[in-house]
């Protein structure tokens, strides 16, 4: 798998809001930090691009709210911060998509002359699937490392439940089978990037 010079890794929403499982319930994938974190290093120490997404919720009582401590990026994340050698931007979002976040990752993404991005974070069914399909939408090739992300059990209508893997599996199918993304493992992200 061939990944560019210039990829950019996309970080999307690793915070500490997430760990409160009274709220979210469930989670998928005990991996996914230590993949995120290993694209993270891969990342900045080959000088590519890495944006970190922020997720403020305006949404009462949840804990992404702005200004929460649940807003804060994970600490393995935030101890990367600003690390790299190559360009990095912050983008807050009130939304699924980072494609609505502020400032405008498609306007800094053509800037940098970026074709490629690569996904990681959290949810995987949730914002990080929003992302990838806008992403396809928009003309870029989209890779979708579906171990370094994870996601919650869930509740729909009619009294469906669907487990945290059966939306993995499911967003993987609709995202690969749909030609949004393609879906990958990190494995295949690192040994693309590094060689």
């Amino acid at each position: 798998m061939k990944i560019e010079e210039n990829a950019a890794l996309v970080v999307i929403d690793v915070q500490k809001g997430f760990e409160d499982e009274g709220f979210w319930g469930r989670r998928d994938n005990p991996d996914a930090e230590e993949n995120i974190a290993a694209l993270i290093d891969l990342w900045q120490e080959t000088g590519r691009p890495v944006v970190f997404v922020r997720h403020d919720s305006a949404r009462e009582g949840s804990p992404l709210a702005a200004g929460s401590a649940g807003n804060a990026f994970k600490d393995f994340v935030e101890e990367r911060r600003g690390k790299g050698r190559g360009a990095e931007l912050l983008v807050t979002k009130h939304v699924n998509s980072a494609f609505y976040g502020e400032p405008s990752l498609d306007v800094w993404l053509t800037g940098e002359d970026v074709a490629q991005i690569v996904i990681v974070g959290i949810q995987t069914n949730m914002c990080n699937e929003t992302t990838a399909r806008m992403g396809g939408n928009l003309g870029y090739d989209v890779l979708f490392p579906l171990d370094a992300m994870h996601t919650f059990d869930l509740a729909g209508p009619f009294g469906w439940t669907s487990t945290a893997e059966e939306l993995t599996r499911a967003t993987a199918v609709s995202l690969h089978g749909g030609q949004f993304a393609r879906v990958v493992r990190t494995e295949d992200v690192l040994k693309g990037a590094a060689g």
